[in-house]
């Protein structure tokens, strides 16, 4: 059989502030159009479909649109499991006659337990957990770590195994030796969390979701797909896409997808970084991630780099600060009988080698009017 794998949709994500929902349904067209190409039996989805617990209406019409657009409208098999940023009790809502479209959110642990039978596969759905839940399941306290409940979880799936069949395992975790970026929330403490690989022997082919790299893991058996879109300046130099997975023999195809604004990181001076022969080549609109070389200060910095790159996502010194600020040779005492005006004007001079503007003066009266009165305008 042949399925498409793909995880992490953070429906509700932003990036340091962007919204991200053009961007997700342009991932989620090509994700639709690969599984209709491909002639896939069934979209498989390893959890994180939401960003929060507790998605914003807008998030929760925009999952929905999808979902319905792959099961409903294109007859497409769903396959989807819970992660650790989705709700279990409200993904679950209507599962129970989602089954008559061939529509299968599994969100309890127990359900895990129940595979999907298909002619010659059986599907396993493993939503995110925690250990207290398979502790309740298999009355046993001694489970403790995740890495402890997966030793009966595994057993009892693989104890349910049809030897004529294929065995496929959907879940949501961290594997041990996976390499991990800046967007994902860790679920582990101390690798306890983690589960070993060596519990995933057995299966066919483990679709796995949380990880946002496709290149996360490299099991014979088992991948990340990653996610559709790039989270963090992190996954900078990730390539997003999905896997069709051949089950007969076990093949795996990368397919990748195309975003309307990428996730760059620029690391050069002020001056480069301002020169058009340097940025005409670029595609302006895109995520950027800046870092300057430059040690000095440089008045209004953002705001004359988002002349040119409108969406900086951060700013950051590849070498650190330098204010070559001096000692005015003035005793605290001295200092603190001068008008804050005239503070602000040397600490300003010597920070940013310039006057204050009469723009900046007549804010930092107001400012001071307002701090005065006790916040009160």
């Amino acid at each position: 059989m042949r399925f498409l794998h793909t995880a992490d949709w953070h429906i509700g994500r932003r990036l340091h502030g962007f919204d991200l929902t053009d961007e997700q349904n342009h991932a989620f067209k090509q994700i639709e159009q690969i599984a209709l190409n491909e002639h896939v039996d069934g979209v498989m989805i390893a959890g994180d479909l939401y960003d929060r617990s507790m998605p914003a209406e807008a998030s929760v019409a925009q999952l929905n649109h999808m979902l319905q657009q792959l099961n409903l409208v294109d007859k497409l098999p769903i396959y989807a499991i819970s992660g650790n940023h989705d709700s279990a009790i409200r993904l679950s809502t209507g599962t129970p006659w989602f089954k008559s479209t061939q529509f299968y959110m599994h969100t309890r642990l127990d359900q895990a337990f129940t595979p999907v039978e298909l002619p010659d596969t059986q599907l396993f759905l493993l939503p995110y957990f925690e250990p207290f839940d398979a502790q309740q399941y298999f009355n046993d306290d001694s489970l403790q770590h995740l890495d402890q409940a997966f030793v009966p979880i595994v057993n009892k799936m693989k104890s349910l195994f049809d030897p004529n069949k294929k065995h496929l395992l959907i879940s949501h975790f961290f594997v041990d030796g996976s390499a991990t970026t800046d967007s994902e929330t860790q679920l582990k403490v101390g690798g306890l969390a983690a589960v070993p690989v060596g519990l995933l022997e057995g299966f066919d082919y483990v679709a796995l979701g949380h990880l946002h790299g496709k290149d996360a893991l490299h099991a014979e058996n088992a991948r990340y797909s990653g996610s559709p879109v790039k989270f963090s300046l992190s996954e900078a130099n990730q390539k997003k896409g999905v896997f069709i997975v051949d089950t007969e023999p076990l093949k795996l195809t990368f397919k990748p997808l195309t975003p309307i604004r990428d996730v760059q990181q620029l690391t050069e001076n002020f001056e480069t970084l301002a020169d058009n022969h340097f940025y005409e080549h670029l595609k302006l609109d895109n995520y950027f991630g800046i870092t300057l070389k430059d040690r000095k200060p440089i008045p209004n910095v953002m705001a004359r780099l988002r002349d040119i790159y409108p969406n900086i996502i951060s700013l950051d010194r590849a070498d650190g600060y330098e204010t070559d600020i001096e000692d005015s040779g003035e005793s605290g005492e001295q200092i603190r009988q001068k008008d804050p005006m005239d503070l602000l004007g040397d600490f300003y001079k010597q920070v940013a080698k310039d006057d204050l503007t009469p723009q900046q003066i007549k804010w930092a009266r107001e400012a001071l009017k307002i701090a005065d009165n006790g916040g009160i305008k």
